[in-house]
């Protein structure tokens, strides 16, 4: 189970808009790995994700949601695999089965991958995700120093 802690932004009925927390990308390395060089590059917009509760939440709240690992992985296989065996099998059956050139071989294997490429896409569509509340959090207030409560 991958488990995510999100913040409410917004409550219209039982929706809830949810945003994450930001966090960086590896903090091991000091700003010189792969990841954190793209977060740059591509900036950190951050997207909201909408779910319908039945427990009644405020904006500013904190959740925590949980989603089977086995969606991933299947999502995972789909789009990487789908495209590369499109591409393989095309190239493969332009060279064996049709006897084509090296250039024929080349353009039904791009083809190819861009017909595992939709197919992939059309299979994630399909998948449907269970993500499940595991927690709410109460609102925590911030403490703050009223007068008289310290001795002077």
């Amino acid at each position: 189970m991958i488990e995510q802690t999100l913040q409410v932004v917004s409550v219209e009925g039982t929706t809830v808009q949810l945003k994450g927390e930001q966090k960086p990308a590896c903090e091991g390395c000091n700003g010189k790995c792969g990841s954190q060089i793209f977060s740059k590059l591509f900036g950190t917009h951050k997207k909201t994700l909408s779910i319908n509760l039945e427990q009644t939440v405020q904006v500013g709240q904190k959740v925590r949601l949980s989603l089977d690992d086995s969606h991933i992985v299947r999502n995972a296989f789909f789009v990487y695999m789908l495209p590369l065996l499109g591409a393989f099998l095309g190239m493969l059956g332009s060279a064996l089965i049709f006897n084509l050139s090296e250039p024929w071989q080349i353009l039904t294997a791009i083809f190819g991958g861009v017909v595992g490429f939709f197919i992939a896409k059309q299979k994630v569509k399909s998948l449907k995700h269970e993500v499940n509340l595991v927690k709410v959090y109460p609102i925590s207030f911030p403490l703050t120093q009223i007068d008289g409560d310290c001795d002077k």
